[in-house]
């Protein structure tokens, strides 16, 4: 097919290279400007993809072109095209417009745009904007890209706060996307993504402050989620009901939500094979985990924030952190709920260790107080003075031990008046007397046969009734340490 007419030099040399998919070379930088020797209408880079141009058998027919300012916009919206597209240090002056096209690969390498349309774009190739500057919202909702997205070292910038930097929801990528060394200005919707090939973002930043830096709801990833290795977000990390069949790594990650108030990282309802989450430094914002399911957790207590929600979160391994750090991890949410102890006492349990699953338990009804009213908070308190809930039994018995030897003590100085004559009472003993008394039965029939004398009756009635206080809390002890859960 010859050459249409008016084509400048330029796209001539575009036009000839097409059939054996030849690199055209305009120059080796990112224009500055409208270089006439180095501008290229979009219009033909367009009419070459949807077959205007000839091809040759036993070569494969492209458009490679690199170091172009190319004029109008790239228009292949509904179309279809066998032909791969690569563009390097190229300047577009507008956005491309690939939505619901069927393409090979497409490349925008080191290039600049004012944005870049590919909604319902299905790609049976890669598609590439690594080391790109895009100056407006790249947006791919529903895209399809067989071999993968690569972003790897590109810039976007959105000056709207309305405007989504990346909008992508739906968007499923069969093999890799690849994100590293990235900066995005604005945020990334990436709601009911799915991602086949795992999700890397090391060293990326995301600048939303105050706003949502990553909207991943709904988001499946297979293999690794890598927000790692020096990946920042300024602004809410969202990925509340999504699924990880693989780690979700935030290891040596900064994450921070520039406003107290607001979410660092929202985790709630997800799935996950295991998580690591072992930033940098103290998250700045709050996390919530709630109700997630995680086989592993990996983290420590020098990067968890002042409010961490982990109501209704099921896990089988901890690591990271110590028994006492356990405690303040689950005690972070300012409204008390039962549930993150009882998990973490049958983790313990689980393991082994009953002795800190008790101390878990005991924690829960203690930090339960503040939800509760003065007359059962006292008696809360009384229950954990006595006999720690149940949980400490031996509390009662130190109590008791040392009424048991007050009494002893008293009674041996100031001995009771016999109720009958002598010969028909057995003889008085202090401590089988104080037994009597702190027993809420007449086991020994010392106090039935001998009255407490002066001010030794106020220490008997005491004896009496605290042995009744002891009594009734060792068994609310018990009775609730044995109720089933």
């Amino acid at each position: 097919m010859p050459q249409p007419p008016g084509l400048n030099d330029a796209e001539r040399r575009l036009w000839a290279a097409f059939p054996t998919g030849a690199r055209v070379v305009l120059g080796d930088d990112l224009p500055a400007g409208p270089d006439p020797d180095r501008m290229v209408r979009a219009e033909i880079v367009t009419r070459l993809l949807l077959g205007a141009g000839e091809t040759r058998p036993g070569a494969v027919a492209a458009v490679r072109l690199r170091g172009a300012y190319i004029t109008g916009q790239i228009d292949l919206k509904g179309g279809a095209t066998e032909h791969e597209l690569r563009l390097e240090e190229c300047r577009l002056v507008e956005e491309p417009n690939f939505s619901n096209a069927e393409t090979r690969q497409l490349r925008f390498a080191n290039c600049r745009m004012p944005g870049f349309d590919g909604g319902g774009l299905r790609a049976d190739g890669y598609m590439s904007l690594s080391g790109s500057q895009i100056d407006g919202s790249v947006r791919l909702p529903r895209a399809q890209l067989a071999g993968g997205l690569r972003m790897n070292g590109t810039r976007i910038t959105v000056t709207d706060p309305a405007t989504w930097a990346i909008f992508s929801g739906g968007l499923v990528v069969e093999a890799g996307t690849f994100m590293r060394d990235a900066e995005i200005t604005g945020g990334i919707r990436f709601v009911g993504a799915r991602m086949n090939g795992g999700l890397f973002m090391e060293r990326t930043v995301l600048n939303n402050p105050g706003r949502i830096a990553l909207d991943a709801q709904n988001i499946v990833v297979e293999d690794a989620a890598e927000l790692s290795n020096g990946f920042t977000a300024h602004g809410t990390v969202r990925l509340r009901s999504g699924r990880f069949n693989g780690i979700l790594s935030f290891s040596r990650a900064h994450l921070d939500s520039t406003d107290p108030a607001r979410m660092a990282l929202h985790a709630s309802h997800i799935q996950a094979d295991e998580l690591l989450l072992w930033p940098e430094e103290q998250i700045k914002g709050r996390v919530s985990l709630s109700f997630s399911r995680i086989d592993m957790i990996m983290d420590h207590p020098s990067v968890w924030p002042d409010e961490l929600y982990l109501n209704g979160m099921t896990y089988q391994t901890l690591r990271g952190a110590e028994f006492k750090d356990r405690l303040s991890w689950v005690s972070r949410d300012k409204e008390f709920h039962l549930q993150p102890y009882e998990q973490l006492a049958a983790w313990y349990h689980g393991i082994g260790h009953d002795d800190l699953a008790r101390k878990v338990q005991l924690a829960k009804l203690r930090a339960r107080r503040r939800r509760l009213h003065p007359v059962a908070k006292a008696w809360n308190h009384f229950l954990d003075w006595t006999v720690g809930f149940g949980y400490r039994p031996w509390l009662a018995f130190a109590w008791f031990a040392a009424l048991l030897a007050l009494g002893t003590t008293v009674f041996s100085i100031e001995h009771p008046r016999p109720v009958k004559p002598g010969n028909e009472l057995p003889a008085f003993h202090a401590l089988i007397y104080t037994l009597d008394l702190l027993i809420p039965l007449d086991t020994f029939g010392q106090q039935l046969s001998y009255d407490a004398v002066a001010w030794t009756r106020w220490v008997a009635y005491g004896l009496v009734t605290t042995g009744w206080v002891l009594a009734t809390a060792l068994i609310a002890g018990v009775t609730r340490v044995l109720r089933p859960n």
